[in-house]
């Protein structure tokens, strides 16, 4: 029987099928050893093969390559002090198509990405034949699962073509071995995402019973995302047309209209840990999630790597005194700390979604380490020799300031716990940073994984959220703007800005008043304060940070959803493409990010992995050094 090599490139997984619970995750792994032909040709087969073809929605979320595709090397994050893989920030000459082991990942995205769209390929070939029996006995059944690896193909293409560029264009399944492919023009292989997105859309319906599957907001999100993608070029061909912007503002609102979805009505909503029941975390369930990668609660079938972005963003913590490693504060990996820009952008004062995000404080779980107080430093006698604090109360507080509002020496000294500020004046007057040494700085919060089942398991076992309803009010909001309708645009930039603002009666996160200068007592709204205006863009507003050469209003309105983009959206694996896309990634990078200096226009390309040219063939023979590099991206 002649096997799929979809099959034979999963199997090295291993290939997972997933049942589908309803009310419960969509995917329940399950191992399969091998699948034929025949079997796709049955109703089971083909609805076995569409819930594989979710597996690689995983990849975002999965390893390393998750913060070095999508957020090291731009304005947002830079390296902490453990850099692994550093270059992805950096862009040095490390980052080429066959990178030094074990940086597996420019052939590992690449692969696994294919590796869907065959799946997704061959049920576009069978599930038309299958004899409906159980699930698919309808016409509307079968067009609602077409519509799902309609969807799938388009998602995998989506993302393939915004890091590589021009893509061998699959639309059918690889059977047996094949390698004579071409390199599709990038406006062609957007024309086949815009079908599949539109197909989708208009066969997916507006919720499903599996949670997990795509929906029909999903569909729409992606392809207002497409829309927007391919219009925001200027320099790049896309293929763009003049009605792109239009389209984007369409079905962006089509999901913002939709009774099937609705914003958290507090930002920390989404990332909070709110419910241990069946150890699921009702956040990821939320009506404002479009669309999700899942896992199973199950940390031991989580698959060759889980969720591994819960390790990334995390400082370390776990060697300060009255601190140990524990699940609830993670595994510190320490990849990714914030720059002076996403520290900056916010107004931190009044928009709660900095500290909504990221993590300052750190409690103190190991009672062993507490420092005592000695004669030296005890701000009574009466206190020498006893714990500076109990178990429970703060071991370590990161303190977020400006220039203007530096610590001193003495402050950090006399501070029972330890202390360590943005800014402060050391004993000779001098300014500096605690955040110098690249492990102590903000730790986001949004990945933070307290199922799995040790403090050391890599492992994760939380959803990766792909898309949700925050990021579809900035993609309507930059269309319309792009189109010159700049008072729809900020109607949507100021519904995230209304959730954004403290809610009159809400108790403000202590920082209010203890770092931002406000008053402990003030229960009031912020709104008005952080209420966005066209004088952010048609102005040079101190607050928006544009760079020296972005003075027009079109140009500054850019920058300014770039801005919103950061406010809402920082750490969420966007970033890159959000800079490619708007043709900012080295003005941007340059200007916020000091480890960038090396980062050139021909880094908006990721190069094209050395192991897929290497196995191209031309009329049966092997390509030449020359033809390789002719399908190679410039540079590389």
């Amino acid at each position: 029987m002649k096997k799929k090599n979809i099959l034979v490139a999963a199997l090295l997984s291993p290939l997972l099928m997933f049942s589908a619970v309803s009310c419960d995750d969509f995917l329940e792994e399950e191992l399969v050893g091998t699948l034929t032909e025949e079997y796709y040709r049955t109703e089971q087969g083909v609805e076995d093969l569409i819930k594989a073809a979710y597996e690689p929605t995983r990849t975002k979320f999965t390893y390393e390559w998750s913060y070095a595709f999508w957020n090291f090397g731009t304005d947002e994050f830079t390296h902490g002090d453990q850099v692994n893989f550093n270059y992805y920030n950096t862009y040095d000459s490390r980052l080429n198509a066959n990178p030094a082991a074990p940086d597996v990942f420019i052939h590992e995205v690449w692969a696994t990405y294919y590796d869907g769209i065959n799946r997704a390929n061959t049920g576009i070939k069978y599930l038309p034949e299958v004899p409906g029996v159980r699930t698919l006995v309808t016409p509307e059944a079968k067009a609602q699962r077409m519509g799902e690896l309609r969807f799938l193909r388009g998602l995998y293409y989506f993302t393939l073509v915004q890091q590589f560029g021009a893509l061998p264009l699959v639309l059918d399944p690889t059977e047996g071995i094949r390698t004579e492919f071409t390199r599709a023009p990038v406006p062609e292989v957007y024309k086949a995402i815009i079908s599949d997105f539109k197909f989708a859309a208009d066969n997916l319906p507006a919720t499903q019973r599996d949670f997990g599957r795509a929906s029909k907001g999903a569909a729409q999100h992606f392809l207002a995302k497409a829309y927007l993608t391919r219009g925001s070029a200027k320099n790049e061909q896309r293929g763009q047309q003049p009605t792109d912007m239009d389209s984007a503002a369409y079905y962006a609102d089509q999901v913002i209209q939709s009774s099937a979805h609705a914003l958290e009505s507090d930002y920390a909503n989404l990332w909070v840990m709110s419910s241990y029941d069946d150890n699921v975390n009702k956040s990821q369930t939320s009506k404002e999630v479009l669309f999700s990668a899942q896992w199973n609660d199950d940390p031991l079938i989580a698959g060759r790597y889980g969720n591994q972005t819960h390790m990334y963003y995390i400082m370390q913590y776990d060697n300060l005194p009255g601190m140990r490693r524990d699940i609830i504060n993670g595994r510190p990996f320490r990849r990714l700390m914030p720059t002076d820009y996403t520290m900056d952008i916010y107004d931190r004062k009044n928009d709660s979604r900095f500290y909504k995000s990221f993590k300052l404080a750190w409690i103190s779980n190991n009672a062993a380490t507490i420092p005592k107080w000695t004669a030296a430093n005890a701000p009574d006698p009466s206190l020498v020799d006893k714990p500076k604090y109990p178990l429970g109360d703060t071991a370590a507080y990161i303190w977020v300031n400006t220039p203007a509002t530096a610590l001193t020496q003495a402050q950090v000294d006399a501070s029972p716990h330890a202390l360590f500020p943005r800014y402060y004046r050391n004993s000779r007057g001098e300014l500096v940073s605690a955040f110098t040494t690249r492990n102590r700085y903000p730790t986001l919060v949004k990945w933070l994984d307290p199922f799995r089942l040790n403090a050391n398991q890599q492992q994760g076992v939380k959803d990766g959220v792909l898309a949700r309803l925050g990021e579809t009010y900035l993609i309507a909001a930059e269309a319309y703007g792009r189109k010159g309708d700049y008072a729809k645009a900020l109607e949507y930039v100021n519904v995230l800005r209304q959730r954004a603002a403290y809610r009159a009666g809400e108790t403000k996160r202590p920082e209010y008043w203890l770092v931002e200068g406000g008053t402990a007592s003030d229960v009031s709204s912020t709104y008005a304060a952080i209420t966005a205006t066209a004088e952010l863009f048609t102005t040079n507003a101190p607050s928006e940070l544009y760079p020296a050469n972005v003075t027009s209003t079109e140009d500054r309105f850019i920058h300014f959803m770039l801005n919103e983009r950061t406010r809402e959206l920082a750490g969420e694996f966007h970033r890159w493409e959000d800079l490619v896309r708007t043709e900012t990634l080295v003005l941007r990078g340059k200007a916020f990010n000091p480890d960038t200096q090396n980062l050139q226009d021909y880094h908006a390309l990721r190069p094209i992995p050395l192991q897929h040219l290497e196995r191209l063939t031309r009329n049966g023979q092997p390509l030449s050094s020359d033809e390789r590099q002719g399908q190679q991206n410039p540079n590389y």
